[in-house]
This record gives structure tokens, C-alpha cells and sequence, in this order.
């Protein structure tokens, strides 16, 4: 039972706000925050639920701003490549606690602050190579499972395509096209798994206002705001989410 107490909406409403603009604007690579957040207040799987028909509303939205931008080859291999990659993850989701998740989850976020922050600092370098299809589906498996498992799908995607040193529209569009077939391909788990219900449907339904807000704000500042800007207000919000997700699964 989910308690949609002010709790509930003090955290998901700028959470939600957050993944809209990341997938409208920045490649995606953020998203996940909402999840990530509001795995917080409440059971990660009920996260999960209410997270992905948000990120499906958000995809619509801006999918037709984009449109014919993306590298279709590398869009193609990646979401062949996160068919098996989901399969796994939803196995390991039968198989495990809730504070696995949670403990799961955590360590993402922490994983994606550090890689983000290594990579500016000049430490990580994410060296240029042409187009490969097998790299593409290994980029599709990693992120089909962290899509799975915490809509965190964007980092593998990420490394992927800044190896290829695509330009900024065309990677924001190859996300966009990506993640919106991936998240299809997740509602048929999810649904058998039983991580919709009711309750999440509900959420679902009272945040969706606020996805379509984001999405709306990510396109337009998608060429007007500063990525350092937005990246390092999110990295703060992941740093403390992980801590504290790891902090109630050991707990």
C-alpha cells in the first residue's frame, strides 16, 4: 500500500520534473533520478511501476521534436542488444528482496556521479572509435539490465555514443529513440512481474502532469541551458539519494 501522503509529492513532483527535462533535453542520462528518489518513500519495485509509464509519456512527448535526427545503426544495435539484457534482470528480480534493490539502485547512482565526474575531470577518457554493432549490443545488454532494474539505462548508452563523437542533436535523438523502444519493451515484465498495480497506476496518473512539464521545459532548454549547469544540481540529488538508499538496505 502506497501512502500518497505530502511526503509522496514533495519528493516525486521534482523528481518527475527532473527526469522530464534529462530525457528532453540532456540524453537521458538523468532520468533516472525519479525512480532513484522516490524509491526513497516508498518499496522499489512500486518505484519502478510509477517511474516507467512517466518515462513512456515523456518519451511521446518528445520524440517528434527530434525525429529523423538519430544515428539509426547505433539505435538499432542497442535495443537489440537490451532485449537479453532485460530478460536477465527481470530473472534476478524473482530472486531477490526489495533491499537488494535498493542496494542495487544506490550503488548506480554512486557509479554514475563517479563516472560523470571522472570524465569531466579529465581522469576518464572515452576514447573516439567508428560505428561496431557487437559494441552497440554489449552497450544494449548493460543498459537493458540498469534499465530494468532503475531506469539508469543512460550511462552505457552514453559511453557508446560519445565514442563515436556524434554531435549533440544527433545523441539526444538517439536516446529519445532508444529508451522509448526499450521502455516498451520493459512494460511486458513489469506487468507479468506483478510491479504494476493499482496504487502505482495511481501515482502514475497524479505525476503525469508534472512529466509532461518536464519534457516541455528539456526540449526548450536543450540548446539554452548549460549542461554543467543542470548536471551538477543532479549529481548533488543522486550523491545523497545513493548514499541513502545504500544506508536503508544495509540498515
Amino acid at each position: 500500500m502506497i501512502e500518497f501522503d505530502w511526503q509522496f509529492f514533495a519528493i516525486g513532483i521534482p523528481a518527475i520534473i527532473f527526469a522530464g527535462i534529462s530525457k528532453g533535453g540532456f540524453g537521458s542520462g538523468a532520468a533516472f533520478v525519479a525512480g532513484a528518489i522516490l524509491a526513497l518513500v516508498v518499496p522499489p519495485g512500486a518505484a519502478l511501476g510509477i517511474v516507467l509509464p512517466l518515462l513512456m509519456v515523456i518519451d511521446a512527448a518528445t520524440l517528434k521534436s527530434y525525429w529523423r535526427q538519430w544515428h539509426w545503426p547505433s539505435a538499432k544495435g542497442i535495443i537489440q542488444g537490451a532485449l537479453p539484457g532485460i530478460i536477465i534482470a527481470a530473472w534476478i528480480y524473482t530472486a531477490v528482496e526489495a533491499n537488494v534493490f535498493r542496494l542495487l539502485i544506490g550503488v548506480i547512482c554512486l557509479a554514475f556521479v563517479a563516472f560523470q565526474f571522472s570524465r569531466a575531470r579529465g581522469w576518464l577518457r572515452v576514447k573516439q572509435m567508428p560505428f561496431s554493432r557487437p559494441w552497440a549490443w554489449v552497450a544494449g545488454i548493460v543498459a537493458g539490465f540498469t534499465s530494468f532494474v532503475s531506469h539508469a539505462g543512460g550511462p552505457p548508452v552514453a559511453v557508446f555514443l560519445l565514442s563515436q563523437g556524434v554531435a549533440k542533436t544527433t545523441y539526444q535523438a538517439t536516446t529519445v529513440l532508444t529508451f522509448w523502444a526499450i521502455n516498451w519493451i520493459k512494460f511486458l515484465p513489469y506487468a507479468y512481474l506483478g510491479i504494476f498495480s493499482w496504487d502505482t497506476a495511481l501515482g502514475s496518473l497524479a505525476l503525469a502532469p508534472f512529466a509532461l512539464l518536464g519534457a516541455w521545459i528539456g526540449v526548450r532548454a536543450h540548446r539554452a541551458v548549460p549542461e554543467r549547469l543542470f548536471f551538477g544540481l543532479t549529481y548533488v540529488l543522486l550523491s545523497l539519494t545513493g548514499v541513502r538508499l545504500i544506508w536503508l538496505a544495509l540498515s
